[in-house]
């Protein structure tokens, strides 16, 4: 029996140790707060990555729910953040994975022995301990270690990143706002301060591409689901023409217009912000050039005062408890990870969930830890040179997506999906549609019946 070490229980965590206990492994998910779910467990304290208080998912119910245990069909297009975490909670109940999480558990080290094991530090308030495992999975996530935005000057108002936002209260009425981002952060934060501040402000450096959730009266991710089958290049075609006849030409309102294909960026699902922004309730704005005390002096040489600034530019992904020469990708612009999850610097160990998927993310890492299980388990066999084929992989993916460490995990989910269901059945697992379902007219086919709390 195999002793397989998770370190996370949120969503990802919990599909690792679903998919490693089904294997007859001896598992160990390390939690370091007090429950399951992540970062949607919202707390109003900032200091830690949690969802804000009035998130809802981005993608739809549809395409989130993983395929074993697909969302209940109550539940709203784009559910809030508590049914989410109540959806969490009833898979962690169905497959019985509470007695495996060990809470209030924070890894503080993991390093590799000789055997290819991993011996793994931990601390439980004052109480620390080690243990030995076979393998591990790190499941933590990608939204620990906030990116800051390199700015000159200094500025005297408050400043925040929007890993400590949680709200917008009474302390933002009446306030000018400056939002710095064109990514899912910044526009719910702009749409949501612009409820209550005085003015709002949504600063870019680049051009975006603006995705309303519904398009032709279904979730953007079913409509998008119906053309996978065809070429990229005239999904990217049709993409920008529906686009233009929904929302108009972009310069035509303040955005700059964007030169690239659609589906070379991370999308930006927001149905409210364009609507704001031609009602004069959000101000698009030039990049920052520098700040000075209370103002700020924009590229295009335009100066404002600004009360608040919340920076909505992303964040790192964090490994402290690895040494940097096992993993160190917090300036990567590619992972360097086979089928992006599979380092060629250590066995046994597999990043689960690092991607970032053009949907959601836990349907995919469900599949990348049953391949890494099959894998520990003798059924599938990574290649022989795994260093030359990550450098393959790696090589292959250029031109894909646009540069920059915000796409370093993109993978356009259903491609990856493919990929991923060949790779499992060479183990011998076929995701067929028993599992997968018929979602493309927006419906699913449960194979269990997720319990909402």
């Amino acid at each position: 029996m195999k002793r397989v070490a998770i370190i996370g229980a949120g969503p990802v965590g919990l599909t690792c140790a679903k998919n490693a206990l089904a294997s007859g492994f001896d598992v160990t998910v390390f939690e370091k707060s007090d429950r399951i779910g992540g970062n949607w467990v919202f707390r109003s304290k900032t200091g830690h990555s949690s969802v804000y208080e009035n998130t809802h998912l981005i993608s739809s119910r549809t395409w989130s729910g993983f395929e074993d245990f697909p969302m209940p069909e109550t539940y709203p297009d784009y559910p809030r953040h508590d049914l989410v975490l109540a959806y969490f909670d009833s898979y962690a109940q169905h497959f019985n994975l509470m007695r495996n999480i060990r809470f209030k558990t924070e890894v503080l080290h993991a390093e590799q022995n000789a055997d290819g094991g991993w011996h793994t530090n931990w601390r439980n308030g004052k109480a620390k301990g080690s243990a030995d495992f076979d393998a591990l999975f790190v499941a933590n996530g990608h939204h620990n270690k906030p990116r800051w935005p390199k700015l000159s000057g200094t500025f005297s108002g408050q400043m925040l990143h929007s890993h400590d936002f949680k709200s917008v209260d009474e302390t933002w009425r009446g306030k000018d706002v400056l939002v710095v981002g064109a990514g899912n952060s910044a526009a719910d934060v702009a749409v949501e301060a612009a409820r209550l501040a005085k003015s709002v402000h949504l600063s870019m450096r680049s051009p975006q591409w603006f995705i309303p959730k519904f398009i032709l009266g279904v979730p953007a991710d079913v409509f998008a689901a119906r053309s996978k089958g065809l070429p990229t290049p005239i999904r990217n075609f049709a993409f920008r023409i529906l686009l233009r006849l929904l929302q108009g030409r972009y310069s035509d309102f303040g955005l700059p217009d964007n030169p690239a294909a659609p589906l070379s960026q991370h999308p930006t699902l927001n149905s409210d912000l364009i609507d704001f922004v031609r009602h004069g309730r959000i101000m698009p704005r030039a990049g920052i050039a520098r700040m000075d005390g209370d103002h700020v002096q924009f590229a295009d040489g335009t100066r404002t005062a600004f009360d608040i600034i919340c920076c909505c530019t992303g964040f790192e992904m964090a490994t402290p408890f690895l040494d940097r020469s096992i993993a160190d990708f917090s300036n990567a612009e590619q992972l360097p990870l086979y089928l992006r999850f599979i380092p060629a610097t250590a066995a046994n160990l597999y990043f689960i969930g690092l991607i970032q998927p053009s949907g959601c993310i836990w349907p995919l890492a469900d599949f990348q830890a049953r391949l890494a299980c099959a894998e520990l388990a003798g059924r599938w066999q990574r290649p022989a040179d795994l260093p030359a084929a990550v450098q393959r992989e790696v090589k292959g993916r250029g031109g894909s997506y646009l540069g920059g460490a915000r796409h370093a995990g993109e993978v356009d989910y259903h491609a990856y999906r493919a990929q991923m269901r060949s790779e499992l059945k060479k183990a011998g697992i076929d995701i067929g549609p028993a599992l997968a379902a018929q979602k493309t007219n927006g419906k699913t086919t449960p194979v269990v019946t997720a319990m909402a709390q």
